[in-house]
């Protein structure tokens, strides 16, 4: 299973926000490699960079202040590590910055809502193209969100995003889906996306990454802080491997990787013991990002 890091380069994200960025909002790039190089040692498959707040509530930002902060850090961690790099954006221009310094993934949250020039840029590029679900901006996605079947809505609308992609020159072989935890979702909504994900990876069709990681949700469940929630995030890490995620995004690697050992193997065991071999929905054995 996939374990995606997330590398920061902003001052304001809502749980790493600030690590790399001094006063003026310029980023240590040497600090963020020291960082990486931390994460990779923990277990990480895939470091994801992102250079804009996509927080709820959180303003957005010029795609030229997003590629001074994200492109440097991309091209640094690419000579560095024989990782994939994966740029977290929603902009075409940040994205093709970001794949020419040296990514090989696109993780937009979008789903192509916000920029559907993104997936040319992603095709031309050869790349891979990550479709997260989410309602609104990060500035309005909170405000009262509603589903009457938010299963069969989120993948309903993310079935758009792969349509888009596709008529785009995006094979969906280069395709993995999002249900975007936390992205104009209420407490119950994230729950039930986060045990359906076998259900979504089947009627979709495609590798599943979940981000569950410090999210406000689990806040809500738990009583902590954001600081506090790693313990909370790999529970929710476990349980995405159970139900059958192909990947988990996530700050706290060393504690992730365990987790979804257990969950996958708790997983394993129960098909192998059911009443009807055969019936698993999610057999989650794509490469991720592939």
């Amino acid at each position: 299973m996939t374990i995606v890091a997330v590398l920061n380069a902003t001052p304001d994200s809502f749980s790493d926000g600030g690590r790399f960025t001094g006063e003026a909002g310029q980023v240590n790039v040497d600090a963020a490699v020291d960082a990486a190089g931390a994460l990779v040692a923990e277990g990480a498959h895939v470091l994801d960079v992102g250079g804009e707040s996509t927080r709820p509530g959180a303003p957005e930002v010029s795609a030229e202040l997003e590629m001074a902060r994200a492109v440097p850090v991309v091209k640094a961690l690419a000579k560095r590590f024989d990782r994939p790099i994966s740029i977290d954006t929603r902009k075409a221009p940040v994205a093709d910055a970001a794949l020419e310094a040296g990514a090989a993934l696109v993780n937009d949250v979008s789903g192509l809502r916000h920029d559907e020039g993104l997936a040319a840029v992603v095709a031309r590029r050869r790349a891979g193209l990550v479709l997260g679900h989410s309602r609104g901006t990060p500035e309005t996605m909170q405000d009262d969100p509603r589903y009457a079947d938010t299963l069969r809505e989120v993948a309903d609308e993310l079935s758009l995003a792969i349509g888009r992609a596709e008529a785009a020159g995006v094979p969906r072989s280069a395709l993995c889906i999002d249900p975007g935890l936390g992205f104009g979702k209420r407490l119950d909504d994230n729950l039930r996306l986060l045990t359906g994900v076998g259900e979504l990876r089947e009627r979709l069709g495609l590798p599943l990454l979940v981000g569950p990681s410090r999210k406000a949700f689990l806040g809500a469940l738990t009583g902590d802080p954001v600081e506090a929630r790693d313990p909370a995030s790999w529970a929710a890490c476990a349980v995405a491997a159970f139900c059958g995620a192909d990947a988990v995004r996530v700050h706290s690697v060393a504690g992730a990787l365990r987790a979804v050992q257990v969950g996958r193997a708790a997983r394993d065991a129960a098909l192998r013991h059911a009443p009807e071999p055969g019936t698993s929905t999610s057999p989650a054995d794509e490469e991720f990002g592939a």
